[in-house]
């Protein structure tokens, strides 16, 4: 997966709670395996609502979402996550977020920074007055910037900033292992009897 350190892009304000993994991606779009081809269906329902913020001009190529309390509630399907990604987005800003869709994100890359309801109302103040304001999120620092430079700091598990940083997924952790995994297979071959000689008579 691709590396996080730190991203400066235009951040969409999506003044809602409780925004679940349904609305993020309809359960009628989950017919892929792949991980990609999900973006273009990104919050389908409301985007046909008049004047969605998603299709206003400001917010094109926007690469950092900010939300409300409780985001990606819901199932926990891996697709909305795939979506956000899909669709352009690096990372996700809330007060809170549920914790299945939470892990989701940093197994792909997709970076969930949490601050405090009070820092977040005045990032979504700050973006609505200024629309396609950029923001930056610092991974390496744990500093979101906003469009008037005021500084917030988050908190992230010290192991998934350091895969995120890294750029590591599941299969890259396992793959770093790959000498001590072939070893330990080799001291477990033995060689066994053919199955023929557990035969009775009667079967052969």
């Amino acid at each position: 997966m691709e590396k996080f350190t730190t991203v400066t892009g235009i951040a969409v304000p999506l003044d809602r709670a409780d925004v679940d993994t349904d609305q993020i991606i309809p359960k009628q779009f989950l017919k892929r395996i792949e991980r990609t081809g999900f973006g273009e269906f990104l919050f389908f329902d409301w985007r046909k609502e008049p004047d969605f913020i998603l299709e206003q001009p400001f917010y094109r190529g926007a690469s950092i979402l900010v939300a409300q309390r409780n985001f990606g509630c819901g199932s926990s399907r891996e697709h909305a996550p795939w979506a956000l990604e899909d669709y352009g987005f690096r990372a996700v800003i809330a007060p809170s977020f549920a914790d299945i869709f939470r892990t989701n994100c940093t197994k792909i890359g997709l970076l969930p920074v949490q601050l405090t309801e009070d820092e977040v109302n005045k990032l979504m103040a700050q973006l609505k007055a200024i629309p396609g304001a950029p923001v930056t999120v610092s991974l390496e620092d744990r500093i979101v910037t906003t469009p008037t430079g005021e500084r917030f700091s988050f908190e992230i598990a010290p192991d998934v900033r350091e895969r995120l940083l890294n750029g590591w997924d599941d299969i890259s952790l396992t793959l770093a292992h790959e000498d001590a995994i072939a070893a330990y297979e080799g001291d477990r071959e033995r060689e066994g009897p053919s199955t023929g000689q557990f035969l009775t008579a009667s079967q052969t």
